[in-house]
């Protein structure tokens, strides 16, 4: 027996269906209405045939519809028979059409989104890989070096230690962000909110890098006399660390001879912001847009010469947005850059 076609397989049953509620009407409408009513039995037989015959074809359609498009959603194993109900199946082909294209294109978001994100899980992987080499590296050599004899030489075995351990500090600072940016990304950061003083904090951190600042003779100061203490609302553990990323760099970056000034200004009625500016080399525009991903440097060897983690920026960011405060970054290359954020006002 030659197997339907699908489409003449809904008209037979349809039509079947069709004859026999016309075959009881025709024989309803005779016994009772026909002999009693004449010519108006007619129109009432027409008007219940219609009206019968309507919920008929729309339900057979939308039941056809609806397993032919699960039985694609069955066959293609992205997508998700949850996702298609029964009562959002229209005989209309235009929203029906609508409706498919609304869907695939949120499919195809979804398949762009995975796509990326194996792209910078793979990229991420790379950066680690490289991060963690140069140092590993660098300790392995200097030691080989000790072990191989130099060792026995007490101005050798000193200065190599010494870079082994530099090497080694290096490692220690990646894997601590690494962990940080790890937390960050997965369990989410908890903000303990706070008042202090942001003024206090800020020249704390000039405190802890003037050491380092006055080897390059760059200079750490406010850029006027604030006569009362500026109170704001955060977590003042980590926003001390997003000070200590910003100013750190600012003296990595800056120019030697140079200046680092941090400004408090009002922001709004209730935000105040927070602006590191620095006189340095400043950064070419085609960069500003990736500065706070992770491991990106503007310049590879002179960013390894100067140490760090390359998260330091990506830390920064992950821990404003935290506070549901903004990050900003101007720059002008060859006249510095400036880098601000976001706090609420204590009340």
């Amino acid at each position: 027996m030659v197997k339907l076609k699908k489409t003449y397989a809904y008209a037979l049953i349809s039509s079947l269906f069709l004859t026999i509620i016309f075959v009881v009407i025709s024989l309803v409408s005779y016994y009772l209405f026909l002999e009693k009513l004449g010519v108006a039995a007619v129109f009432i037989f027409a008007f219940l045939f219609f009206i019968i015959t309507y919920f008929i074809i729309q339900y057979r359609a939308e039941h056809f519809i609806y397993r032919r498009l699960k039985n694609i959603y069955d066959e293609i194993s992205i997508l998700d028979v949850n996702d298609l109900k029964k009562e959002s199946v229209s005989t209309d082909i235009e929203t029906l059409s609508k409706s498919v294209q609304s869907f695939v294109e949120g499919k195809r978001i979804e398949i762009q989104n995975l796509t990326e994100r194996d792209s910078f899980r793979r990229d991420f992987l790379g950066n680690v890989a490289h991060e963690l080499k140069t140092p590993l590296f660098t300790v392995q050599g200097y030691l080989l070096t000790l072990i191989e004899g130099a060792a026995e030489d007490k101005e050798i075995r000193t200065k190599y230690l010494g870079r082994a351990n530099k090497g080694v500090d290096r490692l220690v600072a990646i894997v601590k962000d690494l962990d940080m940016i790890a937390k960050l990304e997965t369990d989410g950061l908890k903000i303990n909110f706070e008042h202090f003083n942001i003024l206090e904090l800020i020249q704390n951190v000039f405190d802890m890098f003037e050491m380092k600042a006055k080897k390059r003779r760059i200079v750490l100061r406010f850029n006027a006399t604030y006569e009362f203490p500026i109170f704001v609302k955060a977590d003042k553990e980590k926003i001390e660390q997003v000070l200590i990323n910003l100013i750190v760099n600012s003296i990595k970056y800056g120019k030697t001879g140079g200046v680092t000034t941090v400004t408090v200004d009002s922001y709004n009625e209730n935000k105040f912001i927070i602006r590191i500016a620095d006189n340095g080399e400043g950064i070419q525009q085609e960069h500003i847009s990736r500065l706070f991903e992770r491991f990106y440097r503007v310049d590879q060897s002179r960013s390894r010469e100067q140490g760090g983690s390359g998260l330091g920026l990506s830390i920064v960011k992950h821990i404003i947005e935290a506070h549901n405060e903004t990050i900003l970054l101007k720059s002008s290359f060859g006249e510095g850059s400036e880098f601000s954020f976001t706090l609420e006002k204590a009340k």
